[in-house]
């Protein structure tokens, strides 16, 4: 799995026209899936996620997790981060789940990280054509890919 977390001051989603979801402070994830994706990547990101300490505490540094903030979160599908461009200049998504196992990965990724979060994480919709807006504070943005633990 592959993701890119970006801190917010404020994201939205939308498709068709219509607002799906929308958060004020805390992270719009994009999240990508793999064939080889399993839930132990799931529990993996799920824990470093909520862990992350990108937050500032009241000296202006970087010390507080998404759980100290009481922040939200928004999980948007993209399986454009699993794309391959090793050969000529179109990029190939060959990397990337099918929606047999993706979609279940991405719901049980949502569903862990509420659970954990306490509240409900805003979604896009899986294989849509979304819109996606963010006010990016920092700007902050981390990618994980649980293929390099680095």
């Amino acid at each position: 799995m592959r993701v890119v977390i970006q801190r917010v001051s404020r994201a939205s989603v939308t498709i068709n026209k219509q607002i799906k979801s929308s958060i004020d402070k805390g992270f719009l994830i994009l999240l990508g899936i793999c064939e080889e994706d399993t839930k132990e990547d799931v529990e993996w990101l799920v824990h470093k996620i909520i862990g992350l300490r990108v937050f500032d505490d009241n000296n202006h540094v970087m010390n507080c997790s998404i759980m100290d903030i009481d922040g939200n979160i928004l999980v948007i599908s993209q399986f454009t981060l699993m794309a391959s461009y090793k050969k000529g200049n179109r990029p190939s998504w060959f990397k990337a789940a099918k929606h047999e196992k993706a979609i279940p990965l991405y719901e049980e990724f949502c569903q862990m990280l509420s659970e954990v979060l306490h509240k409900p994480v805003a979604t896009g919709e899986f294989g849509a054509n979304m819109q996606v807006e963010l006010v990016n504070d920092g700007p902050v943005t981390i990618c994980m890919d649980t293929k390099r633990k680095e």
